[in-house]
């Protein structure tokens, strides 16, 4: 009751015209409410509602997401192109009539096969991609460190060798095989004339994989087509060529000569671009027709 009169006399002797307005508000003297406490008329009688975070702060929260260490190895890892690559081969692995479980079991192995390689990649770039300030590298930029990334490469070679290995040991050895040659392409004649060969080299390996391959290596399986042996090693050349587009301004200015950028130097990197392209479709087109016509083992 005593709150309500308060109340009542707060409206009684506030301004009603405006020539009042400019009065100073009364403030009302405490007094006791119930069991309450005190009360004073300056005090609000309903707490202030939380402020909304600020776009800033939303804006760091995301940025803090994309800076944890899963998610900074995941990009190191490739992602797109491990992706791309799993997918393919296990796509080729069901034109063959495999089982879905041989399937994932293709898929898995290929996509940590490719992580490991993409790791690999960015670790013996990271100078470079410092030096030239590269964009999605958080090895070069600092935001990761490559401990972590050596421990996680490390970890994907004691999973994939089982991985393989599951798949038959024959086949596993030509997947394993494969990655030995694209480790040693991140390294050497990536700079000069044959840096095309790795590639070739280790696309050439993936049908053996496949033809060779089975559920925990029960089926032993026969040698690949020679036809398709030499169209995926073609695919590797020009998959090589794709990749090798993005950097080529940086590549020139570090003064390697590989085969793109040697091509690229004579035709231009648009022409380049569009020729790589009409290679790699077309070459992924003749692997459906022949692998269609003569089928993936002899």
């Amino acid at each position: 009751m005593a709150l309500t009169r308060r109340l009542r006399r707060s409206r009684d002797t506030s301004p009603e015209s405006p020539d009042d307005a400019g009065t100073p508000e009364q403030q009302l003297p405490p007094g006791p409410v119930g069991d309450y406490g005190t009360i004073t008329a300056t005090e609000p009688l309903v707490s202030p509602v939380a402020a909304a975070p600020q776009p800033q702060r939303r804006a760091e929260r995301r940025l803090s997401v994309a800076n944890l260490g899963p998610i900074l190895l995941l990009r190191t890892a490739h992602p797109r192109q491990a992706l791309i690559t799993a997918a393919g081969i296990a796509g080729a692995a069901a034109l063959a009539g495999r089982t879905s479980r041989e399937l994932g079991l293709v898929f898995v192995t290929a996509l940590v096969g490719q992580a490991i390689l993409g790791w690999h990649n960015d670790l013996v770039d990271a100078r470079r991609d410092a030096r030239h300030d590269a964009a999605g590298k958080p090895i070069a930029l600092g935001t990761l460190d490559a401990g972590t990334v050596w421990f996680a490469l490390a970890c994907g070679v004691l999973l994939v060798i089982p991985l393989s290995l599951s798949n038959g040991i024959t086949a596993g050895s030509a997947f394993l095989l494969a990655m030995a040659i694209g480790l040693l392409g991140n390294v050497v004649l990536r700079r000069g004339l044959l840096s095309w060969l790795p590639w070739a080299a280790s696309y050439a390996l993936f049908p053996a994989f496949l033809s060779y391959g089975g559920w925990g290596g029960d089926f032993k399986g026969n040698p690949p087509e020679i036809a398709i042996t030499v169209l995926a090693a073609l695919l590797g050349v020009g998959v090589h060529f794709l990749r090798a587009l993005p950097g080529l301004v940086a590549d020139n200015e570090d003064g390697l000569r590989h085969l793109p950028l040697r091509v690229a130097l004579r035709i231009g990197a648009t022409r380049l671009l569009v020729l790589s392209s009409v290679w790699t479709g077309a070459v992924l087109v003749a692997l459906l027709i022949t692998g269609n016509a003569v089928g993936l083992s002899q």
